[in-house]
């Protein structure tokens, strides 16, 4: 078994006989895991990557645990052999001989105490596995009965809200739940803890393995992976999301936007904890939270596994809350499946319950790692929200000011005169909602501090510390919508009094960490724009035994690891790196870098000459001579023409008609409707270019024209390759700032040409159209199963007589192309 675990496993659990490259990624994870590394594993969709995330590290997650098994049994026997000897050769002294009795106390005290702690770690190891198996047995869990009267489910621990000030005096309820309890700060008074009196309710978190992925139809798609694998009845699963995706209740449902549907869940819990103490009309109380239905859903969900749509229907069924239920179902479960955010925002996790330390993370489709951390801790405000915020702060004030205790209502004081600096800054007066004024401006923090006039303010203890105290944010809302001279605040989408929060808090990042971008263009806004994604991340790298950075296009990967591991003090001997081929067979792809059109006119999609009518003309004749060749579809060019031979689509601009574009798209695509396919025009980064399945006939073509490098005149990108000339090393003559762009442009480039190829038997063309894609640099950051079998042509002759080979290699199968402009 030993021998095992060091070198890694031989053979892991598998529904089929996994692909030579599936074993050697289980292999490389479950090594990862074992030593605590920080891996960067990269396996192209349609390898059956989840599928091998999920048996490698649920392999090595059971091993493990029979490993701290095995262990603790032989230290517990250890303990009980020395205890023995210890006795028979203390049976043995003569009552004669000198005998040093104190050691001899000590060492029997200190045998006796690691039995004891070994003896009461293996309860606890059996009455876990046993708790567990009740619930896979759909057993309902028998919970202690004694506890205080506002303890009396779990649920209540996770919602309870600052105690309200005691008044006196014949207020109503909807008064008295507004006012805020008395703050005090850290040194103004000691820190009081309370022991729970039923120590079983505490559980402990067991060694789990967090997965996380960027949208909810990715973590649908791992659960039902679980479901299909091995351990699919052995594993105990809990599926998290936001109350947006959870919640059942229709009347906060149709609120629309999840900052009102938290508001409204957090309401209603507080309307429950004061029903009983407060006259006046009731309020609505949420009918699905309830303790008992709360923790027999638990039970259900830790018993098989779940996805959300499982979730929301079971929770109807038992008439129970799945957000809350699945949030309780998190220490014992051995697999959490949670979105991005819940792990990667500090205040988010802790919210949420989850506890990272020692514990593995996977962060899967992680090929935008970099620009998610960056985006979640962002923060941006408008000068209308800041003039809302105002008002419905100064409405609370002046409203509660006779009942509010001096420390309040100067932390409010203090609040507002940071608004107003903020106002100042946009230049203009809080009084008229919008500002109409010129120019962008980018400050440090501290510079931007200086210039709003507040930075004599201690952000971290008045602000950001009584703002999750007081929970003003939440109270101001109510008290401020009550007044009609208000009435057009609730247009707003969301909280003004939560998006200067959250404000407040990115300001209390490092100075050189971010920047702070005001603008004074139309409706003004200020928003703060992290530079250092690494400081966030690296509490997460410090507190897990093990990160799995995975995508299917991990290529570029010199910055994950320059500016997410390297920045946030990962050594490069703690880094292990992964990347295998694809399995479809070599004729099944082929990729072309096309320097030139058919007339000669050499391919550079420059922002100078690209809308040029000689290089549009030539990207016409370009797609469709391609049409001739390609049965089924592909992108761009003179319509009129394209459109004798395939249908034309075009990416909508709307999302909510993306569905419906797709489902006419295939449709075309089965019928033919007289002509040789379909041809979809797409954005690279747009709502087709990633996390869509264009498999099979959907997908024989991609025609990528030009390379989509960013804006290099936003002032906010060249304040990030700024920051990262100035702490970065440069490398092979080129800055790191370059390479951020470079960078940009192949990520983009990489998710879009990889939406053809999804399966074994799958089979595309790939059309790189501008002469840069053959520079050696460009070529090396393409992933490499697509590299090592692309060729380069600079006429396009050859290209050509290449592609009309396709259709005699896979036959006269239907052929979608898509073009990327």
């Amino acid at each position: 078994f030993l021998a095992r675990m060091e070198n890694s496993r031989a053979q892991f659990p598998f529904p089929y006989q996994p692909y030579n490259i599936q074993e050697e990624f289980m292999q490389a994870l479950y090594s990862a895991l074992d030593k605590g590394k920080v891996g960067i594993f990269e396996s192209p969709t349609g390898t059956g990557k989840s599928l091998s995330l999920i048996c490698g590290a649920l392999s090595w997650l059971t091993d493990y645990e029979e490993r701290k098994r095995q262990e603790a049994a032989a230290l517990l026997q250890e303990g009980e052999e020395a205890l023995s000897t210890n006795a028979a050769q203390s049976s043995a002294v003569s009552s004669s001989a000198e005998l040093d009795w104190i050691t001899d106390f000590v060492q029997k005290k200190a045998e006796r105490d690691l039995v004891s702690k070994l003896k009461e770690e293996e309860m606890k190891r059996k009455k876990r596995e046993e708790r567990l198996e009740m619930i896979r047995n759909n057993v309902q869990l028998k919970y202690a009965v004694k506890r205080k009267s506002y303890e009396e489910d779990e649920a209540f621990k996770l919602l309870q809200l600052s105690k309200e000030e005691q008044v006196e005096a014949t207020g109503d309820q909807e008064d008295e739940e507004l006012i805020i309890a008395e703050y005090e700060s850290d040194d103004e008074s000691k820190i009081k803890t309370e022991k729970d009196e039923d120590d079983e309710l505490v559980e402990e978190h067991v060694t789990k393995i967090y997965y996380c992925s960027r949208t909810h139809s990715q973590l649908a798609q791992f659960v039902h992976e679980v479901q299909k694998s091995p351990f699919s009845k052995d594993i105990s699963v809990v599926t998290l999301g936001s109350r947006q995706n959870l919640c059942i209740n229709e009347e906060v449902r149709q609120l629309g936007s999840i900052q009102r549907i938290n508001d409204r869940c957090m309401e209603m819990q507080k309307n429950k904890h004061g029903e009983r103490h407060f006259r006046g009309p009731a309020k609505s109380v949420c009918p699905y939270y309830k303790a008992s239905a709360l923790q027999q859903m638990r039970d259900v969900v830790l018993g098989a596994v779940h996805d959300i749509e499982q979730l929301l229907k079971l929770g109807r069924e038992t008439h129970s809350c799945p957000y809350y239920s699945t949030r309780l179902a998190i220490p014992p479960a051995q697999l959490v499946v949670l979105p991005y955010q819940m792990v990667l925002h500090e205040a988010t996790r802790r919210a949420a319950g989850v506890q990272l330390k020692g514990q593995v993370l996977i962060i899967d489709e992680a090929h935008n790692l970099s620009d998610t951390l960056s985006c979640i801790h962002s923060a941006e405000l408008s000068g209308a929200q800041l003039c809302c915020a105002h008002s419905q702060l100064s409405q609370y004030a002046d409203r509660y000011k006779s009942r509010l205790k001096a420390k309040n209502l100067m932390y409010i004081k203090q609040i507002l005169f940071v608004i107003e600096g903020l106002v100042r800054v946009l230049g203009g007066e809080h009084k008229s909602g919008f500002f109409v004024l010129l120019g962008t401006e980018m400050l440090t923090i501290n510079n931007f501090l200086f210039k709003a006039q507040i930075d004599n303010i201690n952000l971290f203890k008045v602000l950001q510390r009584y703002f999750e105290k007081s929970m003003i944010s939440r109270k101001v809302i109510p008290a401020a919508d009550q007044q009609e001279s208000v009435e057009t605040e609730k247009v707003l989408s969301a909280s003004p009094m939560m998006q200067v929060e959250g404000f407040f808090m990115a300001l209390t990042n490092s100075n050189t960490d971010g920047r702070v971008v005001v603008h004074k263009q139309g409706a003004s806004s200020v928003k703060f724009l992290l530079l250092n994604p690494a400081v966030h991340f690296a509490q997460v790298l410090e507190e897990c035994r093990a990160v799995i950075i995975a995508g299917g296009t991990m290529q570029p990967v010199s910055d994950f690891k320059q500016e997410l591991l390297f920045s946030a003090g990962v050594g490069e001997e703690r880094i292990t790196e992964f990347s295998c081929g694809h399995v479809i067979p070599p004729e099944n792809i082929l990729p072309l870098v096309l320097c030139s059109g058919p007339s000669g006119q050499e391919l550079e999609f420059t922002f100078q000459n690209r809308d040029t009518p000689r290089m549009m003309d030539e990207t016409g004749r370009i797609l469709s001579n391609i049409c001739n060749v390609v049965p089924g579809g592909v992108a761009s060019g003179t319509l009129t023409r394209l459109a004798n031979k395939k249908k034309i689509f075009q990416e909508p601009k709307k999302a909510n008609q993306v569905e419906q574009v797709l489902n006419e798209f295939s449709r075309c695509i089965q019928v033919k409707l007289g002509l040789t396919g379909a041809l979809l025009f797409s954005v690279v980064g747009g709502k087709m270019s990633e996390g869509i399945n264009f498999s099979d006939d959907l997908g024989r073509c991609v025609v990528m024209v030009g390379m989509p490098y960013p804006n290099i005149k936003s002032p906010e990108l060249q304040e990030k390759m700024s920051y990262l000339d100035k702490h970065l090393p440069h490398s092979q003559g080129r800055s790191p700032g370059q390479a951020l762009i470079e960078n940009i442009c192949m990520k983009a480039v990489n998710q879009s040409i990889g939406r053809a190829i999804r399966h074994r038997g799958d089979y595309s063309s790939v059309v790189l159209c501008d002469r840069r894609y053959s520079r050696p640099a460009t070529l090396s950051k393409l992933p490499t199963w697509i590299k090592d079998r692309t060729t380069t042509h600079t006429t396009f002759g050859p290209a050509f007589a290449a592609l009309r080979k396709v259709r005699n290699i896979t036959g006269s199968a239907e052929l979608l192309g898509k073009l990327y402009f």
